[in-house]
């Protein structure tokens, strides 16, 4: 039975990415990530993400929370406030794993729709300009667990839910699948890999032709995609940390690996049928309360518009966090790259962990 449906699932894969709808950046705000500490370490906590946020990173970090419930939310804002991201989520320890769930959202609100500004005659009536919002949600049942209770091995799994609505003009549901783990050897090393959109994720889209599509002097403009359905490839994230203990009160967590696209993208190792780019991070941590962090990651191979040279942009990030018995406010910050960009993010996070409120 297992064969059949591994059978079916890769069939339907190869079947629909022969297809026009597979949109390379379809779906791109789960990959950002969620929690001040695994940004501000360029997302270098594929291994060592264990808490609440382990969702948007690695479902299998969910099994490093041992009793009780945790809670999460986070807010940051992209490009002087234009997009705003939110993140609440939940996780309880069960019987035999961890459930979770998590909600999702990525913004813009107040953009100028300008569709009625020219009437049919190609006369001009800057009333007529309205706004709208472009939102994207998602929802999250997470669940780890591990097989046949093997200590070194943590399993989880992500069930997704995707709404996505561009004012009056478009909205769109989507679902989707994501698998991780997480291996801890004996060693204190520990390996972590996780494949988004394990059986691709699918979007369909209905489009409101009435409300996109303006005629002017019998010339249609914004006429309707013909695609009303588009596919989110799988993606593949893997990293090794190990924890070093400098001495009683200090220890330092170091984390690399490497993010793999199934296409061709900007990044330094880009073919048709992968694109690899690596990433570091670490995390300083001061008798288990202070905590500073540093990352980079999202290597790019870019031309410049000045001189059309190649050079190699990338996305650093730090961070700091403070924790008192289950309470731990986390920040970061990041820009949009090397090249100059004057546009950074901030990012704040809050975590209550429960268990640790009464471990006391």
């Amino acid at each position: 039975m297992m064969k059949k449906y591994f059978l079916f699932a890769f069939s339907l894969l190869f079947g629909l990415s022969q297809s026009q709808i597979i949109r390379k950046y379809s779906n791109e705000f789960l990959n950002i990530g969620a929690g001040a500490r695994g940004l501000a370490m360029g997302g270098a906590v594929i291994s060592n993400q264990d808490d609440v946020y382990a969702p948007m990173w690695n479902p299998a970090g969910l099994m490093s929370i041992e009793r009780d419930w945790q809670g999460a939310a986070m807010h940051a804002e992209y490009f002087e406030s234009i997009a705003k991201y939110d993140y609440l989520a939940y996780a309880k320890v069960m019987e035999e794993g961890v459930f979770g769930v998590s909600v999702v959202r990525l913004g813009v609100d107040n953009i100028l729709n300008t569709t009625q500004m020219i009437d049919s005659e190609g006369n001009i009536d800057y009333d007529k300009i309205t706004k709208f919002s472009q939102s994207d949600y998602a929802a999250i049942l997470s669940y780890a667990f591990r097989p046949g209770g093997n200590p070194n091995l943590d399993v989880g799994v992500n069930a997704k839910i995707v709404y996505r609505n561009v004012g009056k003009f478009a909205s769109g549901y989507g679902f989707g699948f994501d698998v991780g783990a997480i291996y801890k050897g004996n060693n204190g090393w520990k390996f972590g890999g996780m494949i988004r959109d394990i059986t691709t994720t699918v979007n369909f889209w209905s489009i409101n032709q009435k409300e996109l599509s303006t005629v002017v002097n019998g010339e249609e403009f914004n006429p309707a995609p013909k695609d009303k359905m588009e596919l989110t490839m799988p993606k593949l994230n893997v990293g090794a940390s190990k924890l070093f203990e400098i001495n009683s009160s200090v220890y330092v967590l170091p984390e690399a690996g490497i993010n793999v696209d199934f296409a061709k993208t900007a990044s330094l190792v880009s073919t048709d049928f992968a694109s690899i780019s690596p990433y570091a991070g670490a995390e300083l941590g001061y008798q288990k309360m202070i905590f500073v962090r540093l990352g980079i990651n999202r290597f790019q191979s870019i031309t410049d518009i000045e001189d059309l040279k190649r050079k190699v942009s990338f996305q650093p990030s730090a961070g700091l966090g403070i924790k008192y018995r289950g309470l731990t406010l986390d920040y970061a910050i990041t820009n949009s790259g090397i090249g100059g960009s004057n546009f950074y993010s901030n990012f704040f996070s809050l975590k209550l962990d429960m268990g640790a409120f009464r471990n006391d």
